[in-house]
C-alpha cells in the first residue's frame, strides 16, 4: 500500500470510524457521515493535486505526514481525541505547566463522555461441530451508560443446521428464554446442551467495548494538535528553513486544516444535539390524600375506573391488603366526615386518573412551589443540562454517590471505567451541577479509596483534584470519614479497608451555611437555657455617634426599638436593629471590644440570621446579647462537649443498614451497597436549611429523597428533592420507595408497621434522550454547497436538513406554522418542557394553558414554534 493509499485509508477511518451495525440515531448519523466523506474526498484530491503542481517532489512526504498525523486520532467509536499519541504527555507538560496544574491532565478532558457500549457486528460462530450465526442488525444502542444485558431470540435453523439468533438489549428486565430455545433446537434434530448454548452466547458477547465521546470543540482540538505535532516533527532543532521548505510545510498545513474543518462539522453537530434541551414526556404526579383538601374530589377519585389499578398498585406495594375497601377511606364522628387516619397518606398516582389530573392540580395556587420534589428518568448530563434554567442557583445541597470504579456488579452503572473516562464523566456533570447551586450552597460526594482499572488509581485524590479545579481549592470544607461496613474489605495489601469518604465543598466558602443547629442527629442536643455571655457589644460604637469608651461613660446605655446598633467584630463594624427598648450593660471586661473572639463578621451575620445570636433579658430584666452553644452528648464516654459537627462519623451508617432498609421495604436485597438513610439525613442536617432544595443526580435506590422526607417529618421542614436516575430502578425501586415512605417510615418484610408517613406531593417524568433525539433527526444525503467565496470544507453541510422539524406543519396559504409535538413522541408534557426551557416555575396548569410564576401565560394548544425552536432546530 502506497503512502497516498495509507493516508486516504486513515482519513476514512478517522472520519467514519469502525462499521457499526444495529439501530439508533447515532448509527444513522454515522451512515450519513460516511456518504459525505466520498464527496469531500473527491474535492480534497483535486485540491491536493493543484497544490502539488508547483512542488511535485513533496508528494510522498505530504501523504506520509498527513497519514502520520490523522492516524493518531482514529477510534472505533468515531470519537476524536488522543488515541495513539505517545508524545502528548510531555508536550502538554511543556506547553501548559505555567498555566495549568498538569497533575489533573487526562487525555479525554476535551470530551463529553456519553456512554460505554459494545460495537456489535453480526458474527458466525463454530465449535464442537455446531454452527451459529448471531444477527446484530436489530440491536439498538444503549441510550445511556446503564448496565444492560443482551437477550438472544431464536430466529431460525437453516437447512445446513446453522442456528440463527437475533440479538437485542434487554428491556425492563427481560431475559433470554433459554429453556424454550433448547427445546426448539432439539426439535430440529440438533443435540445441543445448555453449556454449549451458553458458550456460543459468551463468544458473541466478547466483542469490542468502547467509550463513546463527543469532542467539545473538534476543530480547535485538532488544529492545536497539529501545531504541537508539527513543532515536534519539523521545527524542534531546526536551524533554518529555505523558502521552498516553508512553502511545502504551508501546503501541509493548508491541506490538514481543510480536512479538520470538514471533519469537525460532524462532531459539532453531535455537540449541538447532545447539549440541546430535551422534551419532557410521560409525566405524572403522586399525591397523598391528606394533600387533597376537597373531600368531594377524593370521593370522585375513589369512584373512578382507575381506582382498581391504583388499589392493585397499593397491594403490590404492601400498603393495603386484599380486605381494603374504598368506603373505609372516610370515617364519620362528632367532628364530621374526614379521612381515616389509617388512609390519609395513601399515595394517588395520576397515571391512573389522567382525566382528573388537572382537577387535582387545580387545588394548588402555586403548583411548583407546592411540590415536595421531582423524579427525573434520564441520563444525568441530559437532565442537568435541561433543568438548569429552572433550577439555576436554586439548589442548596447536592449529594451524590457516583460509581467510582470498584468494578463491582453492585452498581447500576457500568463502573469499570478507565481512569480518563471516569474523570471526563464526572467533570462534565459536576460543571453543570455547580451552576445549579445557590451562593450559600454546597456539594457532598461519597467516594471510596481506589479505582480498580488496569492500574490502581486513588479515586479520592483524583476527585479532590477535580473538585479543586471546578470549585476552587479555597472552597474545600472537609472530608468526612465513614466506617462503611462491619466487616472490613480485604482488598488492600496489608491494611483492611473499612471506610469511605464524603467530600464536602462549598460553591463559595465565604457564604456557606453549615447548620450546626441541626448537625449531629440525636446526639447533638441544645440546652435551651444555656447561654454564655462574652461581652458581645462594643459599647463605644452606637448609632448616635462615635462615642469612645471611657470609664466616665454612664451606664446603662438606653436603646430604643428600631435603633441601629453597630457591632464590632475585631476588624470591622456591622449593624443590627434593636427588637425593642432596652438597656445595655457592659460585660465583665469592658476592654474586650469584640463580639466573640473566635467569630468573624460573616459568622456573626450568620448567627443573627439563624438564631444563634439572640437578645435576651437577664434575671434583673435587663437586655443583653448572647450566643447559643450546643452540646454533644456522648453517653458512651459520659461527658458533654460543645462541638461543631465532627468530620468522622461515629454513628450507625454502615452499608449493611442501607441493605436492611431496602430489604424491609421490598422483602428482598435489590442493591449491593446502598447508602443508609441515616448517613444522608446527617449530611442534610449539616449542609442545608429547612427550606432547601436537595439534588441527587446519581439517585440509585432513592435514599436521598427518603432522607429528605424523613427529615421534613422530624423538624417540620419544607425541603424539596430532585432525583435523577436512568436505570430501570427508577420504576422498580425509587418511585415505589417514595410512595412507601410517604405512607409509612417503618417497614418490615415489605409490610408497614404503622401509617405514620410524611405524606407527599411529587412529580415524576422522563426526558428525551440523546439517542432518541438523534433517531428523530432527519438527515438526507445532500450535495455540498458551492457558495462563491466560501470554502466547501467550512460550509454547514446540514443546513438543508430537517433535523426535528417534522414537529412543524407549515400552512403556506394562511402563512402559519402549526406545532404538532405528537409527531415526535406521545405524551409530551408541554408545560414542564417550557418550564425547563424558560426557567420559569409553573403556577397553574389548565387544559389549554400554562401560567408561570411571573404571570406569563402560554396557550399549549396553539404553540408559537419560536418557543420550542431550541428543541427542534439548531444551526
Amino acid at each position: 500500500m502506497t503512502k497516498e493509499q495509507k493516508f486516504y485509508k486513515a482519513l476514512q477511518d478517522v472520519f467514519i470510524g469502525a462499521k457499526i451495525e444495529g439501530l439508533g440515531g447515532f448509527v444513522n448519523l454515522m451512515r450519513i457521515k460516511s456518504n459525505y466523506y466520498r464527496k469531500i474526498e473527491d474535492i480534497l484530491k483535486k485540491d491536493i493535486e493543484t497544490a502539488l503542481k508547483t512542488h511535485p517532489n513533496f508528494r510522498e512526504e505530504l501523504f506520509d505526514k498527513l497519514y502520520s498525523f490523522f492516524s493518531r486520532y482514529f477510534t472505533e467509536s468515531g470519537s476524536i481525541y488522543f488515541n495513539s499519541t505517545p508524545f502528548h504527555n510531555n508536550v502538554y507538560e511543556k506547553v501548559y505547566t505555567d498555566e495549568k496544574d498538569v497533575i489533573l491532565f487526562w487525555k479525554t478532558q476535551m470530551l463529553y463522555y456519553v456512554k460505554t457500549d459494545r460495537i456489535f457486528r453480526s458474527l458466525p460462530v463454530e465449535f464442537d461441530g455446531f454452527k451459529f450465526y448471531f444477527d446484530a442488525s436489530k440491536i439498538e444502542g444503549k441510550k445511556a451508560n446503564e448496565k444492560r444485558s443482551l437477550i438472544f431470540e431464536l430466529d431460525k435453523v437453516k437447512e445446513d443446521q446453522t442456528i440463527v439468533f437475533s440479538v437485542l438489549y434487554s428491556e425492563k428486565g427481560t431475559k433470554t428464554k433459554q429453556d424454550e430455545i433448547l427445546k426448539a433446537i432439539k426439535k430440529k434434530g440438533i443435540a445441543i446442551t445448555e453449556e454449549q448454548l451458553e458458550r456460543a452466547f459468551r463468544i458473541f458477547e466478547k466483542q469490542s467495548e468502547v467509550d463513546f465521546f463527543i469532542n467539545k470543540n473538534a476543530k480547535a482540538f485538532l488544529q492545536e494538535q497539529f501545531k504541537l505535532w508539527s513543532y515536534q516533527y519539523f521545527w524542534e532543532g531546526a536551524k533554518e528553513w529555505g523558502a521552498e521548505r516553508i512553502n511545502e510545510l504551508q501546503i501541509l498545513k493548508d491541506i490538514a486544516f481543510k480536512i479538520i474543518d470538514f471533519i469537525s462539522q460532524f462532531e459539532d453537530e453531535l455537540v449541538k444535539i447532545w447539549n440541546k434541551p430535551k422534551f419532557v414526556k410521560n409525566s405524572n404526579y403522586v399525591i397523598t390524600l391528606d394533600r387533597i383538601k376537597d373531600n368531594n374530589l377524593i370521593e370522585k377519585i375513589l369512584k373512578h375506573n382507575g381506582i382498581k389499578e391504583q388499589i392493585k398498585e397499593w397491594q403490590e406495594l404492601g400498603i393495603v391488603d386484599e380486605n381494603f375497601k374504598t368506603e373505609d377511606v372516610f370515617e364519620t364522628d362528632l367532628t364530621g366526615k374526614h379521612l381515616a387516619q389509617k388512609y390519609e397518606h395513601l399515595p394517588i398516582d395520576t397515571k391512573y386518573f389522567k382525566d382528573l389530573e388537572l382537577e387535582i392540580l387545580s387545588q394548588f395556587d402555586d403548583l411548583d412551589k407546592s411540590l415536595d420534589g421531582w423524579l427525573i428518568k434520564s441520563e444525568n448530563y441530559q437532565a442537568l443540562n435541561t433543568i438548569l434554567p429552572k433550577f439555576k442557583e436554586e439548589v442548596q445541597t447536592i449529594y451524590i454517590d457516583p460509581p467510582y470504579n470498584t468494578g463491582s456488579d453492585g452498581f447500576l452503572y457500568r463502573d469499570n471505567y478507565q481512569y480518563s473516562s471516569w474523570l471526563s464523566m464526572m467533570e462534565n456533570r459536576l460543571n453543570l451541577a455547580k451552576e445549579s447551586i445557590c451562593e450559600t450552597g454546597n456539594i457532598l460526594i461519597s467516594i471510596g479509596d481506589t479505582i480498580k482499572t488496569n492500574v490502581s488509581i486513588n479515586s479520592y485524590s483524583k476527585l479532590l483534584s477535580l473538585l479543586n479545579e471546578i470549585f476552587g481549592e479555597n472552597n474545600f470544607i472537609a472530608t468526612f470519614v465513614r466506617k462503611s461496613g462491619i466487616a472490613p474489605r480485604q482488598d488492600i495489601k496489608h491494611i483492611a479497608n473499612a471506610h469511605d469518604y464524603v467530600v464536602f465543598y462549598a460553591k463559595n466558602k465565604d457564604n456557606i451555611v453549615v447548620n450546626q443547629k441541626l448537625a449531629n442527629l440525636n446526639r447533638l442536643k441544645y440546652r435551651d437555657n444555656y447561654f454564655e455571655e462574652r461581652g458581645f457589644f462594643d459599647l463605644n460604637q452606637l448609632d448616635r455617634g462615635s462615642k469612645q469608651y471611657s470609664d466616665s461613660l454612664d451606664y446603662p446605655i438606653k436603646i430604643k426599638k428600631g435603633d441601629v446598633i453597630e457591632i464590632f467584630d475585631g476588624k470591622d463594624f456591622n449593624k443590627i436593629i434593636s427588637p425593642e427598648d432596652f438597656a445595655i450593660y457592659p460585660g465583665q471586661d469592658p476592654s474586650d471590644k469584640r463580639w466573640i473572639f473566635t467569630w468573624s463578621k460573616e459568622k456573626v451575620l450568620w448567627g443573627i440570621k439563624y438564631d444563634f445570636i439572640v437578645f435576651r433579658k437577664d434575671k434583673k430584666n435587663k437586655w443583653k446579647v448572647y450566643y447559643k452553644e450546643y452540646e454533644l452528648v456522648d453517653n458512651s464516654l459520659n461527658r458533654r462537649e460543645r462541638k461543631n459537627p465532627y468530620d468522622t462519623f461515629i454513628m450507625e451508617s454502615y452499608n449493611e443498614i442501607g441493605n436492611n432498609e431496602i430489604e424491609n421495604l421490598f422483602k428482598m436485597r435489590l442493591f449491593e451497597y446502598p447508602k443508609p438513610t441515616s448517613l444522608v439525613t446527617h449530611l442534610i442536617k449539616i449542609a442545608s436549611m429547612s427550606d432547601s432544595i436537595i439534588l441527587d443526580f446519581f439517585a440509585g435506590s432513592g435514599t436521598t429523597a427518603h432522607a429528605v422526607m424523613k427529615q421534613n417529618k422530624e423538624d417540620g421542614g419544607k425541603r424539596k428533592f430532585i432525583l435523577i436516575e436512568m436505570a430501570n430502578c427508577f420504576d422498580t425501586v425509587i418511585n415505589p420507595r417514595i410512595k412507601k415512605v410517604a405512607y409509612s417510615f417503618n417497614w418490615k418484610d415489605g409490610t408497614p408497621k404503622d401509617t405514620n408517613g410524611g405524606g407527599g406531593f411529587f412529580k415524576y417524568y422522563e426526558l428525551e434522550q440523546y439517542e432518541e433525539a438523534l433517531a428523530n433527526c432527519k438527515y438526507e444525503d445532500g450535495d455540498l454547497f458551492n457558495t462563491p467565496g466560501r470554502s466547501p470544507y467550512q460550509e454547514y453541510v446540514f443546513m438543508k436538513d430537517e433535523k426535528i422539524l417534522k414537529a412543524l406543519e407549515i400552512d403556506y396559504k394562511e402563512d402559519k406554522v402549526k406545532v404538532d409535538l405528537s409527531k415526535l413522541y406521545p405524551n409530551i408534557d408541554i408545560a414542564e418542557t417550557l418550564s425547563n426551557l424558560t426557567g420559569k416555575w409553573i403556577k397553574k396548569i389548565s387544559d389549554d394553558e400554562v401560567e408561570f410564576e411571573d404571570g406569563t401565560k402560554i396557550n399549549t394548544k396553539d404553540l408559537d414554534y419560536k418557543l420550542i425552536k431550541p428543541l427542534i432546530w439548531w444551526e
